[in-house]
């Protein structure tokens, strides 16, 4: 099997090695050369190049992203095609944390103001830093009260670490899995309005994921009602933010400090902003950390038809259980889908050993084991039923 790895991931390209592929190692390749051969390949491995003008199909199956968010990659697209996209969520979970801890302390006591001063100090160093220290004197975040909004792999691991470090932690959301909710610190309080969440806080965190719900969560409505003075973190995503609100927010002096690690002209040079260069998940261990979490994910869906961590088609898992051939199929989520399948394997004398069927929405993907082999013509006619669109033959 081949893979394509167009960004710098080196743990990818060495796993990949281990596990006997052909391996095209290619970081920085030109976007229309990706588009030009990415059919030739099984899978594509990226991180943060943006691939939404690449061609797809051919034989092309699954497109891994080290790391979490996919905004790079046409998922909608991928879907269609039957190309399953796999991340790696909260891989780089404990590197953000440790970013956002920083920053609640960052915001708080002028440290980053205080360093660039000292910069600028001309003669009489140690005399004018001791005369003039008092301009950066700031506050501590013990006691203070901190709205986490999002409780997802990062938020969890922020609201626990602040409530070590003795802040008041608030979390706010709706949709916390029950896996993370069992591993909040029981001194995590927990809110089910976001208005009277950021109506409280001296400190916001984000850590929900962008889409059409969550555009500008933080709107001029929210910022109307937060505490004067109030300092928010934002290592999610940019558009979280309404930009135009949280300018006014500051200029009326409600926001005191805002910290990103999202660059935008908008706010470049702002007084009151802190712009991280995009540092949230750049440690060596959340990188191969991704790297492995992804790859493994990629090379059990090639070999088994295993899916874990999609975002575009569900998750499924079908045990060993002894047929010789196994089935990926792809397929709209319709009526009559499945039972079609089984008639089209029972004309051929094929009996099925196992299958799972799963659905995600519009779109479903089955995991069929075979008794016997699979010939094309069988294949061809699953093919052409009305409403899947894509089977692979896994020969075990």
């Amino acid at each position: 099997m081949k893979v394509l790895i167009i960004d710098k991931v080196p743990k990818a390209k060495e796993i990949f090695n281990e596990l006997n592929y052909e391996v095209n190692y290619q970081p920085g390749m030109d976007i229309k050369e990706v588009s030009q051969v990415a059919k030739d390949y099984d899978a594509m491995i990226v991180r943060s190049t943006k691939i939404h003008d690449v061609e797809l199909g051919g034989n092309l199956k699954a497109i891994g992203r080290a790391g979490a968010g996919v905004n790079n990659i046409p998922v909608e697209k991928c879907v269609e095609n039957g190309i399953v996209v796999f991340n790696a969520p909260g891989a780089n979970a404990n590197a953000v944390k440790e970013l956002v801890i920083c920053s609640l302390i960052l915001a708080s006591r002028g440290v980053v103001q205080g360093i660039e001063w000292t910069k600028s100090v001309g003669d009489n160093f140690v005399e004018a830093v001791e005369k003039n220290k008092g301009q950066f004197k700031g506050s501590e975040i013990r006691r203070k009260k901190l709205a986490v909004i999002g409780l997802g792999a990062i938020g969890m691991l922020v609201a626990n670490a602040a409530s070590a470090l003795r802040m008041e932690v608030i979390g706010y959301d709706p949709y916390i899995t029950v896996e993370n909710a069992w591993k909040l610190s029981r001194n995590v309080k927990k809110s089910d309005e976001l208005k009277a969440l950021v109506a409280e806080a001296d400190y916001i965190t984000l850590h929900v994921p962008y889409n059409e719900k969550t555009e500008g969560i933080l709107n001029k409505e929210l910022f109307e009602i937060m505490k004067p003075g109030v300092k928010i973190m934002n290592f999610a995503r940019g558009e979280l933010v309404d930009l135009t609100a949280l300018k006014e927010a500051i200029n009326k002096g409600v926001v005191e400090r805002y910290i990103t690690d999202f660059p935008n002209e908008e706010i470049r040079g702002n007084d009151k902003v802190t712009i991280v260069p995009h540092l949230g998940a750049s440690t060596h261990e959340a990188e191969e950390n991704c790297a492995v979490m992804v790859s493994e994910q990629v090379n059990n869906f090639l070999k088994k038809g295993t899916i874990v961590n999609s975002v575009n088609y569900p998750g499924t898992f079908l045990e060993e259980n002894g047929g010789k051939t196994r089935l990926g199929i792809f397929n709209k989520n319709v009526p009559g889908t499945i039972s079609k399948i089984s008639e089209i394997l029972g004309e051929s004398k094929l009996n099925i050993h196992g299958m799972i069927n799963k659905s995600r929405g519009d779109w479903a993907y089955n995991i069929v084991d075979i008794d016997g082999s699979v010939s094309d013509a069988v294949i061809d006619k699953l093919n052409i039923v009305n409403g899947i669109i894509n089977v692979r033959n896994i020969e075990k």
